[in-house]
């Protein structure tokens, strides 16, 4: 269509496709409608749009083609966010509530967008807000004139050209440092099932089951049976028996796969792309399930209050794991690559690309030369292809790894580049300082043994669960009840945290930090049990969540020893 292809205009930034795999939201009406308005005028050569709107075109990445496009064609633009995203949780500055000026989720923006005759862009851009209430809202859009408000000169650059105010000294020191899926190149976005209630199982023989069932019965039948619905263009039912049928079924295709954080799950994996699973992402996937690894899974963009979007992973890895919230998909970037088998005639052959020599089982870092490079001319070290360096005269992948993780972790980090870490991949300062390196390395390391489960740490976990009964997780919980108070019955004062998973039984002594830590967009203390409402936990489940509350306390103490290991910021 004709509105079609001017919104291609938008699909590009400073001349380049935007690389988005799938940009939907600059197809939403407005978007064509703002595209189709800024046409007329430019083919006129003057004029003025004025439009009240979504505010998601101001700083999502998605737009920034659309935001450079408009400062192309326009000489002014005004832009007055009136927020209220309930998406995003947004709070007026001052702590205070901050509502829509409409009956909807999304915040809103009025934008205002003024072409003179004879003059070209780049246009000018003024921002102002309005936070609070709703009525008070309504009351400075009713008082207010276009000369009166408090408009703020913007500096909209590459490659984002936001359209909202940022600090841009902050910004310049937060630039110098490496962007994640460039230290990192091999990388894409978790598994995506479409189906996670017939793909994803708590247990091994729950996911064999209904795989071979799945492969036995008539179409009509599977969807009914496991009230598949209606078939998506995506994925289809037939598809899914066909994949699962053409690769056996075999029972060596039933894999972990990390669902949530700290809760490993089961699933049937062919790598079939619009098979069982609609998107398996084999380019990344089968590089975690060749071998030993591990990757960091992260958000590039986010909407939650704070950033907190990052966990190590070690095997195959759902794009919800780390958020399921809108704008919060999540990346695998794997530490190793494996080479692919390929068959030639009877023949099996490994092929490999990659300039780094080989390791264990043929891998090699999937750590970008010049990344490496530049470490190496910062700590005077050189680099060894595979595990750890002694950290005096060499470092290696797993090192770089810890410390990547370590950096990512600390308090001051995610609060002083909060408003760069919503919008894009973590960019991360890398340090000439070997001492610290060498420190925030085993520290790194520390969170990453520890998030895996696999830290000597947890050995003795201090929570007990220490009534008997059903084990159960009831309706209406998991409950928290903090230090102080009262208990359940006696209503004396509690000296330990406890969480109830039903009315008798409590996991005791639950620090407040542990229970209150999230990741991403999970409460994870109460997402774990929450998930398992109307499931009876087994011995191994208690152990595991025992585990789960000392990793969470032990994190909070980490990332304090991180930032307490930095000396100042910028990291030097």
């Amino acid at each position: 269509t004709f509105i079609g292809r001017l919104i291609q205009d938008y699909y590009r930034v400073d001349g380049e496709p935007l690389g988005e795999r799938n940009p939907k939201w600059l197809q939403d009406d407005y978007v064509k409608f703002i595209r189709w308005a800024q046409w007329r005028i430019e083919r006129t050569g003057a004029g003025v749009l004025a439009f009240i709107s979504n505010h998601g075109y101001l700083d999502n990445p998605t737009f920034r083609g659309m935001r450079q496009s408009l400062m192309n064609a326009f000489t002014d633009i005004y832009v007055l966010d009136l927020h209220g995203n309930a998406k995003k949780r947004e709070v007026s500055p001052d702590g205070s509530p901050d509502q829509n000026v409409f009956d909807i989720q999304q915040g809103v923006a009025i934008g205002i967008f003024v072409k003179e005759p004879g003059v070209t862009g780049p246009a000018r851009v003024h921002h102002a807000d309005h936070w609070g209430p709703r009525e008070a809202k309504y009351a400075a859009l009713q008082d207010i004139d276009f000369a009166g408000t408090d408009w703020k000169s913007l500096q909209p650059s590459s490659p984002f050209y936001l359209f909202v105010p940022q600090d841009m000294e902050l910004w310049a020191e937060y630039e110098t440092g490496w962007k994640l899926p460039d230290a990192m190149p091999v990388n894409s976005v978790g598994v995506v099932t479409a189906r996670d209630s017939l793909t994803i199982h708590f247990i091994a023989d729950d996911v064999w089951r209904t795989v071979t069932d799945l492969s036995s019965l008539p179409e009509a039948s599977a969807r009914e049976r496991y009230s598949l619905g209606k078939d998506s263009t995506d994925w289809k039912v037939s598809l899914a028996q066909k994949d699962v049928s053409t690769s056996g079924p075999a029972r060596s295709r039933v894999v972990p796969v990390l669902y949530r954080p700290f809760d490993v799950r089961q699933t049937y994996y062919t790598g079939t792309s619009g098979g069982f699973m609609v998107r398996p992402r084999p380019e990344v996937m089968r590089h975690m399930l060749a071998g030993p690894n591990f990757a960091l899974h992260v958000c590039r963009q986010t909407i939650s209050e704070g950033w907190r979007h990052v966990l190590v992973t070690d095997g195959l890895t759902d794009d919800c794991y780390v958020s399921s919230r809108t704008r919060e998909r999540g990346y695998t970037m794997p530490l190793y690559l494996y080479p692919e088998r390929q068959t030639h005639g009877n023949q099996h052959v490994l092929q490999r690309q990659s300039h780094w020599p080989a390791g264990p089982g043929g891998r090699t870092p999937n750590l970008d030369p010049a990344f490496v490079a530049d470490l190496e001319a910062r700590l005077g070290l050189a680099f060894v292809t595979d595990g750890t360096g002694d950290l005096a005269a060499t470092f290696g992948p797993e090192d770089v790894f810890h410390y990547l993780y370590a950096v990512l972790h600390s308090p001051t980090y995610r609060d002083r580049y909060a408003q760069f870490l919503k919008t894009d991949f973590p960019r991360v300062p890398l340090t000439s300082d070997v001492g610290l390196f060498r420190e925030l390395c085993r520290l790194g390391a520390e969170l990453t043994a520890l998030h895996l489960l696999e830290s000597p740490a947890l050995a003795h976990p201090f929570t007990s669960f220490p009534v008997p009964g059903s084990n159960e997780v009831a309706k209406g919980h998991p409950k928290y009840l903090a230090p102080g108070e009262p208990e359940p019955g006696s209503g004396r004062p509690l000296e330990k945290g406890r969480v109830y998973i039903n009315e008798t039984q409590y996991f005791q002594d639950v620090p407040p930090e542990a229970w209150e830590f999230h990741v991403g967009g999970y409460q994870v203390g109460e997402k774990w049990l929450k998930d398992r409402k109307g499931r009876v936990l087994t011995y191994d489940d208690l152990q595991h969540y025992r585990k789960v509350v000392l990793a969470l306390r032990e994190t909070v103490r980490l990332m304090e020893e991180v930032d307490a290991a930095i000396p100042a910021w910028p990291i030097e």
